[in-house]
């Protein structure tokens, strides 16, 4: 397979089966670039019936002759690296490839206590966060107040840094919602530990991916999360700490838009979203279940039980607009075997007229109601299908029907958890004759 400069971003709210795609797109990748984000993401790898989870390292690790970089968009518990490390290693995988951004923030014990301090205050209003520090390590990057991975190399630099923000979390810690203030000692020692055994992965980011494009190699850029969780873009306030849009590759890769060659997005058969938050095609009831148990929707981070509904096509064409999308992957189609008929969203109601246009307003999309547009389902299994030629023509159908509604290629369908379940498509299905991927 050839390959350019590519972004991969989720087309929905996250979990659209993007770690599968960027494993395969990392094949032909020599450098994978993780961008922004943090351990709230989370995507499986399923590789010789082995199940990996990772939630910060690219799946690109699993190719011995790929770099691959966490760069300084992203938020970083050093804790949780080490662990996946240690995973990759006893899996007998490779790491030397790994390597870190310097100026990458690092999630602090007291980001997760006050994460999940502050979701529970929060009661009947809160976001339905991960609780794993994020937003909290974003906030004192954007206050200039942060610890980045380079502090952790140095005990000295550690400590100038650490001991104001400490005393001040701390601070909260204890007055506001009555938790034990942290020794700074023990933090110090901690962190310097992680330092210690993540130095000779620590190295400027930017200049290894521009040193690799000057050399003409093939980078790829993933995402974390979905569009519609996007800071700037997304369900505000029911959204992520950053920006997964493809714009994000450019701030959290430290490149600019010129590198990009082409933009990929991945999305779902169908629409799943965890935590709170208007969802207007949720399904309720056994439709909901069988499409939940049959698609595993079960969050790799939490394990929260992920929200099941139909296809909704006004989210997915802006997400077309707003990564500036070339092409898409479908991923699950499987999922939808059994159904005798599918639904998909193709416009809203509000306030009894009909809009073609995610709003901007949080109060507007909760009243938002789904038209729907009903297809024949096809009933047979497509798991061992590998050529478009033999998916049923009712499958195919559906297909041209979501490509055709989003204005935008597919280029790539993916029909269960395993490598061989995809079809990557030479001549993509409707759109223009551009095929991202070539044989």
């Amino acid at each position: 397979m050839s390959l350019a400069n590519v972004v991969v971003i989720g087309a929905q709210w996250g979990d659209e089966g993007k770690g599968k795609i960027t494993d395969l797109l990392s094949r032909s990748a020599d450098v994978v670039v993780r961008y922004q984000g943090g351990v709230n993401a989370g995507h499986t790898i399923v590789v010789d019936d082995k199940v990996l989870k990772l939630h910060l390292i690219p799946s690109g690790i699993l190719y011995p002759e790929t770099t691959c970089l966490i760069g300084s968009g992203t938020v970083i518990d050093p804790k949780v690296l080490i662990s996946e490390i240690d995973m990759l290693l006893e899996n007998g995988i490779d790491i030397s490839g790994l390597q870190l951004a310097s100026t990458a923030h690092v999630t602090m014990p007291y980001h997760r206590l006050l994460d999940e301090a502050m979701e529970k205050k929060r009661g009947s209003q809160k976001i339905g966060t991960t609780g794993r520090g994020i937003g909290p390590t974003y906030a004192d990057k954007a206050q200039r107040n942060g610890i980045r991975l380079i502090d952790l190399l140095d005990e000295q630099r550690l400590t100038a840094h650490l001991i104001g923000p400490l005393k001040e979390k701390n601070h909260l810690l204890e007055k506001i919602y009555s938790i034990s203030p942290l020794n700074p000692d023990d933090v110090i020692e901690e962190y310097l530990s992680y330092g210690k055994r993540l130095s000779t992965h620590v190295v400027d980011c930017s200049r290894t991916i521009h040193q690799a494009a000057r050399n003409r190699k093939n980078i790829l850029f993933e995402g974390a999360q979905g569009t519609l969780l996007d800071l700037d873009h997304g369900t505000y306030p029911f959204v992520t700490s950053s920006n997964p849009v493809s714009g994000g590759a450019c701030i959290g890769a430290g490149v600019g838009p010129t590198l990009i060659d082409r933009v990929i997005g991945v999305a779902k058969a169908y629409t799943t979203r965890v935590g709170e938050g208007p969802f207007p095609t949720e399904l309720q009831g056994s439709i909901n279940d069988q499409l939940c148990d049959r698609g595993g929707e079960f969050g790799t981070t939490t394990g929260r039980r992920r929200r099941c509904g139909w296809f909704d096509g006004v989210i997915g064409r802006y997400a077309v607009e707003v990564n500036g999308l070339d092409c898409l992957a479908i991923t699950k189609l499987d999922v939808l075997d059994e159904l005798s008929e599918i639904k998909v969203c193709v416009a809203y109601e509000l306030d009894g007229n009909r809009i073609e246009h995610f709003p901007s307003s949080a109060e507007d999309f909760a009243k938002c109601k789904p038209i729907i547009e009903t297809l024949p389902g096809w009933q047979c299994s497509t798991e061992k299908c590998r050529r478009l030629e033999d998916l049923p023509s009712t499958a195919m159908n559906y297909l041209r029907f979501l490509a055709d509604l989003m204005e935008v290629p597919i280029a790539i369908v993916s029909l269960g958890a395993n490598r061989d379940q995809t079809i990557v498509v030479e001549d993509p299905i409707h759109g223009p004759k551009r095929a991202l991927l070539s044989a």
